[in-house]
């Protein structure tokens, strides 16, 4: 453990990963993260939201095989939204940095380590994966839902002028302090949030950097995506062009 933290400047890493019915899925992206960071000091912080599939017997079970230091179960009862179970997992993280991705494989965590080496090399605050910049891409969509991410993107970029490229992405990297000082003045329950976050860290003049991912479909399970959440990120969207 000495030697990990020797090569990644005595940092420690806390990957948040929240999840609603992902028995299928949250296995194999605990053991690709254990993969791809094999020198690097981290936890990951599992919220579940009450999961009626069993993904938190999968957790457990995941626990005793990586052990409970490494893999930290911090269940709620019921769904209460993508923001506060960030703000649930952050209250429990030991790293001085935090890594926020999705359970569904669509974040693969083979980008981990350019986003360590990104953060280390120009010191940002916040790194950030991007589907809209040369390298990137998004995988097993189809026109309709690359047309409908691509014109939120569009459209909150005209308005807000954020200084990043993928507002809606949620694969970042952050140091701590400054996602727990950003994170307080949000408003957002929903994916929502994660515009709000990146809008208000610049806005607030923290230096951000890009990664380009390839965002890639879920193979399991189904989407949480619905209607609401597209009527709620309209809401959003003019709830930050009135307040920042």
């Amino acid at each position: 453990m000495e030697k990990e933290q020797q090569k990644n400047g005595g940092n420690k890493y806390s990957i948040i990963v929240p999840t609603y019915n992902e028995r299928l899925n949250i296995a194999l992206i605990v053991f690709l993260i254990f993969k791809h960071l094999r020198d690097v000091d981290f936890e990951i912080i599992i919220v579940d939201d009450g999961s009626p599939d069993g993904t938190q017997e999968i957790v457990k079970q995941l626990q005793q095989v990586y052990g409970e230091d490494r893999i930290l179960l911090r269940a709620r009862p019921r769904k209460l939204g993508l923001g506060t179970a960030y703000s649930h997992g952050l209250k429990h993280a030991s790293g001085n940095f935090v890594v926020i991705m999705d359970a569904d494989l669509s974040h693969h965590p083979k980008y981990l380590p350019s986003f360590i080496k990104k953060q280390l090399e120009t010191g940002a605050s916040i790194v950030t994966g991007t589907r809209y910049v040369k390298g990137g891409g998004v995988h097993g969509w189809n026109l309709m839902r690359k047309l409908t991410s691509r014109g939120a993107n569009v459209l909150a970029q005209t308005l807000l002028w954020p200084g990043v490229s993928d507002l809606t992405g949620s694969f970042r990297l952050y140091k701590k302090s400054v996602l727990e000082e950003v994170i307080s003045s949000c408003v957002s329950k929903g994916y929502v949030f994660q515009m709000e976050i990146i809008v208000r860290a610049s806005r607030k003049g923290y230096h951000i950097e890009e990664v380009p991912i390839t965002f890639v479909d879920r193979l399991f399970g189904s989407s949480k995506l619905g209607g609401s959440e597209i009527v709620g990120y309209l809401k959003g969207l003019a709830y930050l062009l009135v307040t920042t």
